[in-house]
């Protein structure tokens, strides 16, 4: 007999919006301890190997958050992840995939974080967008979405690659580690206004070391075409949105590396102020 997910893996699973999986094959209970224990280690694991199909990536992303919301809070948010066609080519997929966020995981502008923060640490410029209202819902344009967000938000994303390098990440075993979700720092919050949508796609972001060097130049519209995309993909993609969420747009540009010692600021040129957000790695 196939397990069941636990009531509050069910619980989760729709709050993050994602199907009921009870007749999904999900990873059993032991395979899911598994890779949390290794992930809270920030061991490389190798203990879901391959997914048979999304349903069952959602099942396991289910359990997995269940675990770690014990730890790191609950969920807050959603996470669309790899929304650029960079990452999508680089994990051969051709659409995004969703998570989700768990409150104790973002961290504030500033933030000092080891190096060595995950199994297989990463950073990445990301952009966050506040939900004022349910009604973002209905939305059909982003335009649309856009009058039922409430405010922009830095991003710096500080995801984990989590599992060992011999296991092929693709977009379901993507999916069923949570997106590869661990750490992100939030900027100051930026006013909406109709004007910003356009702002949004036009902007430049780009990441800079601590001496200036420039490490990545991303234009907005690298993601989907414009960042709120993201926002109508999570929705028409079942995911429930409601006042006070979060949504994490994903990449806006490469993955980087992190290193002791360096400091890494993100710039979003042409959205109000040029706004910024910054981290330290130690």
């Amino acid at each position: 007999m196939k397990p069941f997910p636990t009531a509050l893996a069910l619980a989760l699973a729709a709050t993050a919006g994602l199907a009921a999986p009870a007749w999904a094959a999900c990873p059993d209970d032991a395979t899911i301890d598994a890779f949390v224990a290794d992930w809270q280690a920030k061991t490389p694991s190798t203990a879901l190997g391959a997914v048979d199909s999304m349903e069952d990536a959602l099942c396991a992303q289910g359990k997995i958050v269940e675990r770690l919301a014990a730890s790191l809070g609950p969920v807050v948010g959603h996470k669309a992840g790899l929304t650029s066609k960079a990452t999508q080519e680089r994990f051969g997929v051709g659409e995004p995939v969703r998570g989700v966020l768990l409150r104790d995981t973002l961290l504030d502008d500033g933030a000092t974080v080891p190096a060595g923060f995950g199994a297989r640490p990463l950073f990445e410029a990301d952009l966050i967008l506040v939900v004022a209202s349910d009604a973002v819902n209905d939305a059909t344009t982003p335009a649309e979405a856009l009058s039922h967000i409430s405010e922009i938000r830095p991003f710096i994303e500080l995801p984990d690659l989590a599992v060992a390098k011999e296991v092929a990440l693709d977009g379901k075993l993507i999916t069923a580690i949570n997106v590869a979700a661990r750490l992100g720092i939030v900027g100051e919050p930026v006013d909406v206004y109709p004007g910003v949508l356009e702002m949004l796609a036009g902007m430049t972001v780009k990441v800079v070391d601590g001496e200036g060097t420039e490490l990545a130049s991303t234009p907005g519209s690298a993601v989907l075409g414009n960042p709120v995309e993201s926002v109508l993909w999570l929705v028409r993609n079942g995911v429930k949105l409601k006042a006070g969420d979060m949504v994490s747009v994903g990449s806006i540009g490469p993955l980087l590396p992190p290193k002791p010692g360096m400091e890494v600021t993100v710039r979003y040129l042409g959205l109000p102020g040029d706004p910024e957000v910054s981290v330290a790695f130690e």
